[in-house]
């Protein structure tokens, strides 16, 4: 990456204003601009994405994109306004991840670290989402946080630092990739030979806003993970009864306060 402008989705209206240059939607979490909003020329979307006024980037019959507009604009806009500094290591794929395999695992044998923790999911507004920074925060010492999606953003310019060389925050990018983290959740079963995937020394604390969020519940269910904690509410959609077999078949629970909630997920 060049670099990293801004936070979570819903910063949006302020930080597509000062950012000056183009922007492309590739997924949802689309913010309606006011009526003033000074970015609404140079906003594009794609794929499944789209609002009304905006252009829209089809693909052509062999499935390329055109992005010759936007890169026109790019080179006439101001450069961005400044809004912080600093460095964030980022790009943990399960790829990068598994090149450290070895010092992964050295770590979790010799004690280094005492177990993972996915903070994958979303972020929003609601003041209630500081439960996620104050987890993080209290987070022992010996716990790796493994995250995607904009949840991130309540923890990873934190200085949580490193286990021999291992970030503490292990980020494989938007709420997309969490599909990396089921890779990985496979990898380390094969690696330490364990019969079932709950048995790794892996807690989950999902924060949820909308409907990938969900999906990506729906799939680690699906590869048996159990005790999954998601917050900081349930779901509204979901019924009695769906929640009845969620917690009685899969151990489901919501979040309680951080000091309870490290005890129950990292003991």
């Amino acid at each position: 990456l060049v670099g990293n402008y801004g936070n979570a989705w819903w910063k949006q209206k302020e930080e597509f204003s000062t950012f000056n240059g183009p922007i492309v939607f590739t997924t949802n979490c689309i913010v309606p601009p006011s009526p003033k909003a000074n970015y609404k020329d140079r906003v594009f979307t794609m794929n499944s994405t789209g609002f009304p006024g905006w252009k829209h980037i089809e693909a052509d019959a062999n499935g390329h994109k055109d992005f010759s507009e936007v890169i026109a604009i790019a080179k006439t806009c101001e450069a961005p306004t400044e809004i912080e500094t600093g460095e964030i290591v980022g790009g943990f794929a399960h790829n990068q991840v598994f090149a450290l395999a070895d010092k992964v695992v050295e770590a979790v044998k010799s004690g280094a670290i005492r177990k993972f923790v996915v903070m994958g999911g979303c972020d929003g507004r609601m003041r209630s989402r500081d439960y996620y920074t104050e987890f993080a925060q209290q987070l022992p010492h010996d716990v790796v946080i493994l995250t995607s999606g904009c949840a991130k953003f309540k923890y990873n310019k934190l200085n949580l630092g490193d286990i021999n060389g291992i970030p503490r925050v292990l980020d494989a990018g938007q709420c997309n990739d969490s599909y990396t983290w089921a890779v990985v959740a496979l990898k380390l079963k094969e690696i330490f030979g364990a019969a079932d995937i709950n048995d790794l020394p892996l807690a989950f604390n999902i924060a949820w806003y909308e409907q990938k969020a969900v999906i990506v519940l729906l799939a680690l269910l699906s590869l048996g993970v159990k005790n999954i904690h998601i917050g900081p509410t349930l779901p509204a959609f979901v019924s009695p009864g769906v929640l009845k077999v969620l917690v009685e078949q899969f151990g489901l629970g919501g979040i309680t306060t951080v000091e309870e909630d490290l005890k129950r997920m990292i003991g």
